[in-house]
């Protein structure tokens, strides 16, 4: 069976309304509750049923184009240890000169907690309790994926003069960077734990789930990362752009302040809700913060997330990527 592109699309399309209809009538016990009103419940029967269609799309072509993945995996294993020699690179540069060097990735998260602390449980009243744990745990999984996707938006175009030279696959450059951040992230990790013992606040045996929100932050950022490292070859204004749309991003993700103070039927919780970070975010506060497992919708939100991202991100890098000789 040769999987072209048109049957790809109409299998996706006839999984989508299978998947819809199946779940529509399927029990509150797999969709959570029924909302009253249509218009939201089914874009949530939708997106269920979207992601679910895109996961069994990814694994037929895992199935039956395993020529291309066996070829992708074979020049990935050839450039294996470049790829570690990009992730040693990008780690050591940020610390480089540096008196404290990779302790500040203790350091960094411990500090800002510290004053964003101060502002908005003092200044501003924000009655969380525990508050010092719940504004480090959103503040590593954003600082994740602004650092990781901010630095492999410059990869490609910083690496101009090694893409001229010799032929490396394109992808190592975004992918490096995201990877070195996530060692940083393991070390923000010992931070967030040093200060839930600081702060007495309770350990739950969910603390163990941990690593699903990482992955799900991580694929999703690899997917962002190839995306913008593409587009950024062809368009250099996203460079300026992507700052403020981080910063925004920020703000509609609950890092500081409790999505309980909006209507909970409200216009604005409808908009947070559709951000994928603030996903991630509320998913590692359930595991680690609040000592609870997330139910069957959130987990699929967040695999719908990362997938997406991910098959968008480099499927345009992909077909793009023979084009960024010509616009270095």
């Amino acid at each position: 069976m040769v999987l072209t592109k048109t049957k790809m699309i109409i299998i996706t399309v006839f999984l989508t309304v299978t998947f819809f209809i199946a779940l529509f009538f399927a029990p509150e016990s797999i969709i959570g509750q029924r909302d009253e009103n249509l218009l939201l419940f089914m874009p949530k029967i939708l997106f269920l049923a979207i992601t679910a269609s895109v996961a069994v799309v990814v694994l037929l072509i895992l199935i039956f184009r395993n020529e291309y993945i066996k070829r992708q995996y074979y020049t990935f294993n050839r450039f294996k240890y470049y790829l570690r020699l990009l992730i040693k690179r990008d780690f050591n540069a940020k610390y480089r000169r540096s008196v404290l060097g990779v302790l500040w990735s203790l350091l960094n998260p411990v500090l800002t907690m510290l004053v964003m602390t101060l502002v908005f449980q003092y200044f501003f009243r924000f009655d969380i309790e525990n508050f010092p744990v719940y504004l480090l745990s959103g503040m590593i999984i954003y600082a994740f994926f602004n650092e990781s996707t901010t630095l492999a938006m410059h990869s490609v175009v910083s690496s101009e003069s090694v893409i001229k030279k010799i032929y490396v696959p394109k992808y190592m450059f975004p992918l490096s960077r995201v990877i070195s951040t996530l060692v940083n992230l393991m070390f923000s990790m010992l931070a967030f734990f040093v200060v839930v013992i600081f702060t007495r606040a309770d350990f739950f045996w969910t603390m163990l789930l941990i690593p699903v929100p990482v992955i799900y932050t991580f694929v999703f950022s690899l997917g962002v990362a190839m995306l913008i490292s593409s587009l950024t070859v062809f368009f250099r204004d996203l460079m300026y752009l992507y700052g403020i749309f981080t910063l925004l991003l920020m703000y509609l993700s609950a890092i500081f302040w409790p999505i309980e103070m909006l209507d909970p039927d409200g216009f604005f919780v409808n908009v947070i809700g559709l951000n994928p970070v603030y996903q991630f975010i509320t998913y590692f506060r359930h595991v680690a913060v609040w000592g609870t497992v997330p139910d069957l919708w959130t987990n699929m939100v967040c695999i719908g997330f990362a997938l997406s991202s991910l098959c968008v991100g480099t499927y345009v890098f992909m077909r793009q990527q023979d084009k960024y000789i010509l616009n270095l």
